[in-house]
Protein backbone atom coordinates (compact mmCIF):
# COMPACT_ATOMS: atom_id res chain seq x y z
CA UNK A 1 0.00 0.00 0.00
CA UNK A 2 2.78 2.47 0.81
CA UNK A 3 3.65 4.58 -2.19
CA UNK A 4 0.58 3.51 -4.20
CA UNK A 5 -2.62 5.37 -5.04
CA UNK A 6 -4.20 3.59 -2.06
CA UNK A 7 -2.06 5.62 0.35
CA UNK A 8 -3.86 8.90 1.03
CA UNK A 9 -2.40 11.78 3.09
CA UNK A 10 -4.24 14.47 5.06
CA UNK A 11 -2.86 17.28 7.21
CA UNK A 12 -2.61 15.10 10.33
CA UNK A 13 -3.03 11.54 9.05
CA UNK A 14 -2.08 8.88 6.51
CA UNK A 15 -4.60 6.26 5.40
CA UNK A 16 -3.57 3.03 3.67
CA UNK A 17 -6.72 1.81 1.91
CA UNK A 18 -6.35 -1.98 1.96
CA UNK A 19 -9.85 -2.84 0.68
CA UNK A 20 -11.98 -0.37 -1.32
CA UNK A 21 -15.25 -0.35 -3.25
CA UNK A 22 -13.57 -1.55 -6.45
CA UNK A 23 -12.64 -4.76 -4.60
CA UNK A 24 -16.38 -5.58 -4.61
CA UNK A 25 -16.89 -6.81 -1.05
CA UNK A 26 -19.30 -4.15 0.29
CA UNK A 27 -17.02 -2.55 2.89
CA UNK A 28 -13.61 -0.93 2.99
CA UNK A 29 -10.70 -1.55 5.37
CA UNK A 30 -8.01 1.06 6.08
CA UNK A 31 -4.95 1.32 8.28
CA UNK A 32 -4.81 4.93 9.45
CA UNK A 33 -2.02 6.68 11.34
CA UNK A 34 -2.64 10.02 13.07
CA UNK A 35 0.26 12.30 14.02
CA UNK A 36 0.89 13.04 17.72
CA UNK A 37 -0.23 16.30 19.33
CA UNK A 38 -2.91 16.93 16.70
CA UNK A 39 -6.67 17.36 16.57
CA UNK A 40 -8.47 16.00 13.52
CA UNK A 41 -12.15 16.89 13.00
CA UNK A 42 -14.00 14.24 10.99
CA UNK A 43 -17.48 13.58 9.63
CA UNK A 44 -18.63 10.73 7.38
CA UNK A 45 -22.29 11.43 6.49
CA UNK A 46 -22.43 8.50 4.05
CA UNK A 47 -20.63 5.77 6.04
CA UNK A 48 -20.86 3.70 9.17
CA UNK A 49 -17.39 3.60 10.73
CA UNK A 50 -15.86 1.00 13.07
CA UNK A 51 -12.35 1.68 14.39
CA UNK A 52 -9.96 -0.48 16.42
CA UNK A 53 -7.00 1.38 17.94
CA UNK A 54 -3.83 -0.71 17.73
CA UNK A 55 -1.21 1.73 19.08
CA UNK A 56 -1.16 5.11 20.80
CA UNK A 57 -3.19 7.23 23.17
CA UNK A 58 -5.67 10.00 22.63
CA UNK A 59 -9.30 11.05 22.85
CA UNK A 60 -12.40 10.67 20.69
CA UNK A 61 -14.78 13.62 20.96
CA UNK A 62 -18.33 12.91 19.75
CA UNK A 63 -19.34 16.47 18.88
CA UNK A 64 -22.98 15.58 18.11
CA UNK A 65 -23.65 13.85 21.44
CA UNK A 66 -21.25 15.89 23.61
CA UNK A 67 -19.32 12.84 24.81
CA UNK A 68 -15.61 12.19 25.17
CA UNK A 69 -13.92 8.78 25.14
CA UNK A 70 -10.37 7.74 25.99
CA UNK A 71 -8.46 6.03 23.18
CA UNK A 72 -5.76 3.49 24.06
CA UNK A 73 -4.54 0.22 22.55
CA UNK A 74 -7.41 -2.22 22.21
CA UNK A 75 -10.13 0.46 22.16
CA UNK A 76 -12.81 -0.03 19.53
CA UNK A 77 -15.45 2.51 18.64
CA UNK A 78 -18.43 2.46 16.30
CA UNK A 79 -19.98 5.56 14.79
CA UNK A 80 -23.23 4.36 13.25
CA UNK A 81 -25.16 7.64 13.44
CA UNK A 82 -22.83 9.59 11.15
CA UNK A 83 -21.66 11.60 14.16
CA UNK A 84 -19.37 14.57 13.76
CA UNK A 85 -16.28 13.72 15.77
CA UNK A 86 -12.69 14.69 16.44
CA UNK A 87 -9.63 12.57 17.14
CA UNK A 88 -7.19 14.20 19.55
CA UNK A 89 -3.88 12.34 19.36
CA UNK A 90 -1.56 12.58 22.36
CA UNK A 91 0.85 10.13 20.74
CA UNK A 92 0.99 8.63 17.26
CA UNK A 93 -2.24 6.66 16.75
CA UNK A 94 -2.39 3.57 14.54
CA UNK A 95 -5.84 2.18 13.89
CA UNK A 96 -7.72 -0.22 11.65
CA UNK A 97 -10.91 1.29 10.21
CA UNK A 98 -13.85 -0.40 8.50
CA UNK A 99 -16.37 1.64 6.51
CA UNK A 100 -19.73 0.54 5.12
CA UNK A 101 -20.61 1.01 2.40
CA UNK A 102 -17.17 0.72 0.87
CA UNK A 103 -15.18 3.88 0.22
CA UNK A 104 -14.44 4.40 -3.49
CA UNK A 105 -10.84 4.73 -4.65
CA UNK A 106 -9.30 8.17 -3.89
CA UNK A 107 -12.33 9.37 -1.88
CA UNK A 108 -11.66 12.32 0.40
CA UNK A 109 -11.47 11.63 4.14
Amino acid sequence: MSGTDREVHGETWVSKRIILADDGVGFSHHETTVEPNTETPLHYPDYIEAVWLIDGRGTLVDRDNHRTYRLEPGTMYLLDGHERHSIIAKTTLRMYCVFAPAVPPRAAE
